[in-house]
Order: structure tokens, then C-alpha cells, then sequence
């Protein structure tokens, strides 16, 4: 049974079907389902398995499974910005919070983004490290802008135990299942 890492790129759907810019595209054993999305504009480390249980363990926010994200926004973050992500703040779809936020350098290794991220000459950028146990749809972007952050970039750098690590934009690492688990426990 598969567990597959993934390193998404910008621009393509975490779902199997549709006409193009699929998983599809990148991953050919369609027995596995992704254990949580990455919008089209996110990019970054997604599991894949054909494990519900171990699907669900990974999804499911009450097992504190931490995910990692690096984060470009427009501005120059402030302690204040950093303080309202962690104490949390009302989306529509109800409170959000990250476990934890930092400001960070631009991450070292990171890969060019096709398209590039705009840049404009008079609006600084700064990169965050954003941690979550949940994932609700956009959380992140819409934690940022209501902070008025907009996001720039969203990059998921790591899922609980597992990393980016030198894994290759598009690329793929696999392992079993139960490798998997065992990395849990």
C-alpha cells in the first residue's frame, strides 16, 4: 500500500480528475487520495495514501498534527500581525489561530515559482513560518488578510514528521503505509 510525498507545484489541482493540471500530471497510481488539499495557488509538501485511517490521522485537527508553512507576504510584518495570528481572529466561517508564527528569512533552497510572485518597487515583502493543526479552506490567506497581509506566496514546507526536505518541485517520495504510521507514533 502507498504513502506518497509530493511536492507540489503552483498551479496544479490536488485531485486526480479534470481536464488538466492534475496529480494526475505527476503521479500515476491513482489508488491514492490526497490526506488534505493545497489550493491551486499553494504549493508545497502534500501527503497522498489509500489509507482512510491513516488519511484521517493526518487530516483531523484534535490529533495535533502540526503543518508547516512558509509564507510571503505583502508588508513588513509586525509583532501586533504575529499576535493576532496566535491569539486567534473571527473568519466567517468561524475563529482561526496558528499554534505559532514567526517572521522568517526567505527560506533557503526554495525553488523559483513559475509564474514569479509580482513585485513592486514600493511595498516591501517579508516571509513568515505559520504553523496550523487544521486546514480549513484558504485558512492561512484569509488569517493573513484579515491582519491585512495579503499573501504573495504559500508554501507548505512540512506534515507532522514529514519534510520537504530536498524533495524536487514535482517530484515524488515514497513509502508504505505502514512506514508511515510508524513515523506517527
Amino acid at each position: 500500500m502507498p504513502f506518497i510525498l509530493f511536492n507540489k507545484p503552483y498551479g496544479i489541482i490536488s485531485q486526480f480528475s479534470g481536464e488538466e493540471d492534475t496529480l494526475a500530471t505527476f503521479i500515476k497510481d491513482n489508488s491514492v487520495y490526497p490526506a488534505g488539499r493545497l489550493d491551486k495557488k499553494s504549493e508545497g509538501l502534500l501527503a497522498l495514501t489509500n489509507d482512510g485511517k491513516l488519511q484521517a490521522r493526518i487530516c483531523e485537527p484534535k490529533k495535533k498534527l502540526l503543518k508547516y508553512y512558509v509564507v510571503q507576504v505583502d508588508g513588513e510584518v509586525t509583532q501586533k500581525h504575529l499576535d493576532h495570528l496566535i491569539h486567534g481572529l473571527i473568519l466567517k466561517d468561524g475563529a482561526a489561530a496558528a499554534h505559532s508564527a514567526r517572521i522568517i528569512d526567505p527560506p533557503e533552497g526554495i525553488w523559483e515559482r513559475k509564474p514569479p510572485v509580482r513585485f513592486r518597487k514600493n511595498i516591501p515583502t517579508s516571509w513568515l513560518e505559520i504553523t496550523i493543526f487544521e486546514g480549513r479552506k484558504h485558512q492561512i490567506r484569509r488569517m493573513a488578510a484579515a491582519v491585512n497581509l495579503p499573501v504573495l506566496r504559500l508554501v507548505r514546507w512540512q506534515i507532522g514528521p514529514w519534510l520537504i526536505n530536498d524533495l524536487e518541485l514535482g517530484c515524488t517520495l515514497k513509502m508504505s503505509n505502514k512506514e508511515a504510521w510508524s513515523m506517527l507514533n
